[in-house]
């Protein structure tokens, strides 16, 4: 039950980048008709009246959130008030999702499985370990028989590191990896990760911390807050081009198919990193279209709307060319003519059309970089 005019309040932070500076918002949301307002904390004056802001749900609101406001960053700092924090201050927690060297060829049956767990992926990169980053994620098994080959394995290949959050994010997820040695007696493990892709002992596909201070620990291994790199990507930038899921397509829930379809197609993901991208960056990385395509600054709009999963993807067979799997930019146009390319499957709309992908061969050295 909402009251007539419920409302929430929150602090929100938004990173202006002309004038170097954080500036704080109080932002208010009102869940009868999911609209908000905003007011500049620092000038005290009102900075966005109540507009109705479909694309932004309750769910999305809590502290450490980001959301996107008409293509601006806002990072949700604090509550507002004692009402909100009280009716929303909830058990969010971040976890830690791996995905192993034997779990890779998975990743888009992986990706589905934390997307339908209703856990959100916040951040995602794939990562090469040293062994000095190797040796600091294992530190506690320094003493146990087997940590070298732990070692030798965790740096065999590339390896997907995310953020998940969600309402008992460290518990669910450890849930869904599973034991890594599952007994007979473990009938509850038969659908686990480590049960359906894992292959025994130290090769059981994903790993998930055992509680909030190691998930923390090691999210900040991967992903450090001081804004340091953290290891490095897995991109090889050789025979290379670049294919980005668009935002509305992650919002979706369909990255994890996305990815599924492009493995199935003999296609190689060689890096995969997530961005919340600028609105200037986006310009400029749609430079070519500017004045060509009268869809420019929407397509703008699009990109810099939400989270978007961006890709390098190498092909070793010269007939697939991955931009022709791609298809169409227009969706309709894509299911007509080429009814199984990833636009005609995935897309909506010429804005909303699922993937961007490098146009000239030439450019996908450049893109992916």
């Amino acid at each position: 039950f909402q009251s007539q005019d419920e409302r929430f309040a929150f602090i929100a932070e938004w990173y202006d980048p002309s004038a170097s500076l954080f500036r704080r918002y109080e932002l208010l949301y009102y869940p009868k008709d999911s609209s908000i307002e905003m007011y500049d904390v620092k000038n005290r004056r009102t900075f966005l009246r109540r507009t109705k802001y479909e694309s932004l749900h309750v769910e999305d609101l809590y502290v450490g959130s980001k959301v996107t406001v008409f293509s601006r960053h806002l990072t949700i700092v604090d509550y507002g008030n004692l009402y909100t924090s009280r009716k929303l201050g909830s058990r969010k927690e971040r976890t830690l999702a791996l995905i192993k060297p034997d779990g890779m060829r998975k990743i888009g049956e992986l990706l589905d499985i934390i997307i339908n767990s209703g856990l959100t992926i916040t951040k995602a990169k794939m990562m090469l370990l040293s062994r000095k980053e190797a040796a600091d994620f294992y530190a506690d098994y320094r003493a146990k028989p087997f940590y070298h080959e732990l070692l030798q394995f965790i740096m065999s290949g590339p390896i997907l590191a995310m953020e998940l959050l969600g309402d008992d994010a460290v518990s669910k997820w450890r849930a869904i990896v599973g034991p890594a040695n599952p007994t007979a007696t473990e009938s509850d493990t038969l659908d686990s990760i480590s049960e359906s892709f894992g292959h025994c002992g130290l090769r059981d596909a994903a790993h998930g911390p055992d509680s909030v201070a190691s998930a923390a620990k090691e999210l900040e291994l991967f992903f450090p807050s001081s804004g340091g790199r953290g290891p490095v990507s897995s991109a090889k930038f050789t025979n290379c081009t670049c294919c980005i899921i668009k935002p509305h397509a992650v919002n979706e829930g369909l990255a994890g198919k996305i990815v599924k379809a492009i493995l199935k197609e003999g296609f190689e993901i060689s890096a995969l990193q997530m961005f919340n991208l600028e609105r200037p960056n986006v310009e400029e990385f749609y430079e070519i279209y500017k004045g060509v395509v009268p869809e420019y600054l929407e397509m703008v709009s699009e990109l810099c709307s939400g989270p978007c999963i961006a890709m390098e993807i190498r092909q070793f067979d010269p007939s697939k060319v991955f931009r022709d799997f791609c298809g169409p930019s227009d969706p309709a146009l894509a299911r007509h003519l080429r009814p199984g390319t990833l636009r005609a499957v995935f897309g909506k709309d010429k804005i909303q059309n699922a993937v961007h992908c490098t146009d000239l061969p030439e450019d996908g050295l450049l893109e992916v970089r």
